[in-house]
């Protein structure tokens, strides 16, 4: 006779068989059936003091793991808590699937209190979404679900009604299916693509997330065209590590190596790249796009050739077939550029307790201390540009931030859900005050769990990243002020080892001392709130704006600040 189970049962089930490991949420009246089905499985929950935390984190351990993960919210308000971090997840293409519980069945529809039609709310940011209306179809709902999220690489969402939820019914046998396809263009195309790149003098290499797992073909390529290689932020930490090649990013993040090596160029070839900037693009240069996605070929900047194809399994293909080259003297000018540029950067990164401590120090002092294989997140804004600047990658170490949503306060709850998916790793937060705010409540769950994150806070008082933007309009700034408090006697509140330092002679042991810490640390750094984010190339526009900016800031008693962001950059 066959044995019948809850539909929560048989949810947990299913994602047990997926490969989840962790449930990320809070509890609550609609997910106790769902709660007490993972209390006997094999699957932690993990309790989070805010829904968007529990997505980011869920997002970030789907990432790094390569492996399905789960979040889960109560009905209304619960499960719309999710949404940011869903967003998030899902414009990350990281497989999370989402258990969001609803009003009992016979309810929908009647105007109940919490309730939220959640078909329409999770059409736009998930790969599937579908609500169970009936015990029997649970099982097929689940598994669809799990194998969309895996194999479309995005958010799956679960509607699951409470009164459905604690139903019984017949399991059937469970599988899940994780094909691996390998895709590259035709013979026809692969001939065409040779031709193009053959025919290059001037030839960068562009590569984006897209060429994750194709390292090694990347400086091979490089190597017999001698060709610079300029990376995207977000394949920062899989190309830029033992490439003698890389000389950094182009856009506002970039170098002004990177800027004109893509600029200058006369063949571009985009490998996995999507950036959507297209000012940064070269004018008049023969641009090869290639993508794993049809519908990413000249999205972004009108391209001369486009093909489908995994990046490693293309360049394996094409390698043989392209003609080596003798003349360095484009990739030597750039490399050298890249060189004489980092050197600079080097200075602000001096210990110099006449002025305040610049963020060029302090990530310098992350980057030297933090463990080879240390996991390290940024909050959008200043934190993730210096992040994605400056910090060294070695093949072990990871880098995540928000660069396609754009979102505050991601950078702590990453850092949860990368301590979840490694235990035994160092798991280092670079935290702007205002994203750390934002989400401060869940400094606790470092408690709740036992996860001994270090968040290092870039505190300089300000929305500084939209203080720039303001400024680069030649606009005073508004509303971009912090009044924090306390984060040091807040973070030890809630458990952490917390220190505060404003001078430059102290924040090297201060540094040793966070990141040696075995539990949960956090690190608040006054840092200078002058600091400009210097782009790779100044345009009329820039001068013009800042010009303007210095003219009106003093019209209004502001010189002594302009007179400081001077002295500060110059």
């Amino acid at each position: 006779m066959s044995k019948t189970k809850t539909v929560s049962e048989i949810l947990i089930d299913v994602l047990t068989q997926a490969g989840v490991s962790n449930c990320y949420g809070i509890i609550g009246d609609t997910l106790n059936f769902v709660g007490k089905a993972i209390e006997k499985s094999s699957i932690n929950w993990v309790h989070t003091r805010h829904e968007e935390a529990a997505a980011f984190a869920a997002g970030a351990e789907a990432m790094i793991t390569n492996k399905l993960t789960a979040c889960a919210g109560s009905c209304g308000p619960g499960s719309l808590h999710l949404i940011n971090g869903l967003y998030e997840s899902n414009r990350n293409n990281a497989p999370v699937i989402v258990i969001a519980s609803q009003l009992a069945a016979s309810s929908i529809g009647t105007g109940f209190p919490q309730e939220v039609d959640f078909l329409k709310v999770y059409q736009d940011t998930s790969v599937f979404c579908q609500m169970v209306n009936q015990p029997q179809e649970a099982q097929r709902i689940f598994t669809q679900a799990a194998q969309a999220a895996i194999n479309k690489r995005g958010v799956a969402v679960v509607i699951l009604p409470s009164d459905i939820s604690k139903m019984e019914v017949v399991e059937q046998p469970i599988k899940i299916w994780h094909p691996q396809p390998v895709t590259r263009p035709n013979d026809n195309e692969i001939e065409e693509l040779v031709k193009a790149i053959n025919q290059g003098n001037k030839i960068t290499i562009y590569a984006g997330y897209g060429s994750k797992d194709a390292h090694d073909e990347v400086i091979a390529l490089a190597e017999k065209l001698k060709a610079p290689v300029v990376h995207t932020s977000r394949a920062k930490d899989s190309i830029a590590w033992e490439n003698p090649y890389q000389i950094g990013m182009t856009g506002m993040f970039g170098t002004k190596a990177g800027y004109e090596a893509v600029k200058n160029c006369d063949t571009l070839l985009l490998l996995g790249c999507s950036f959507a900037w297209t000012e940064y693009y070269p004018e008049n240069a023969n641009i090869i796009q290639i993508d794993h996605e049809a519908t990413q070929l000249g999205l972004r900047h009108p391209i001369s050739l486009g093909l489908v194809g995994d990046v490693k399994t293309t360049l394996q293909t094409i390698l043989p077939k392209i003609q080596p080259r003798n003349d360095s003297s484009f990739l030597d000018h750039h490399t050298a550029l890249f060189t004489k540029i980092m050197t600079k950067y080097k200075a602000n990164a001096t210990p110099d307790d006449k002025h305040p401590i610049h963020p060029q120090q302090l990530i310098e002092l992350i980057d030297k201390y933090a463990d080879d294989d240390a996991l390290i997140t940024a909050d959008v804004g200043t934190p993730m540009l210096w992040g994605a600047r400056y910090l060294s990658m070695n093949g072990k170490r990871r880098f995540l931030t928000s660069l396609k949503h754009g979102t505050m306060s991601n950078g702590m709850p990453q850092a949860y859900g990368f301590q979840k998916a490694f235990p035994h790793r160092q798991v280092i937060s670079l935290s702007g005050d205002g994203g750390l705010a934002m989400l401060m409540g869940d400094l606790l769950t470092a408690k709740q769990e036992n996860l001994p994150i270090k968040i290092v806070v870039f505190n300089n008082s300000s929305l500084n990243f939209v203080e720039q933007e303001q400024k680069g309009e030649g606009l005073v700034e508004v509303f971009v002020d912090l009044k924090n408090g306390d984060f040091k006697t807040i973070a030890e509140g809630c458990g952490f080892n917390a220190q505060s330092v404003s001078k430059s002679s102290e924040l090297e042991a201060a540094v040793q001392t966070f990141l040696a810490h075995k539990g949960p640390a956090l690190l608040d750094v006054v840092i200078s709130d002058k600091e400009l984010i210097m782009p790779p190339a100044i345009s009329y526009e820039n001068v013009k704006n800042m010009v303007w900016y210095g003219s009106k800031a003093i019209f209004v008693g502001k010189g002594k600040d302009v007179i400081d962001m001077i002295k500060n950059n110059i």
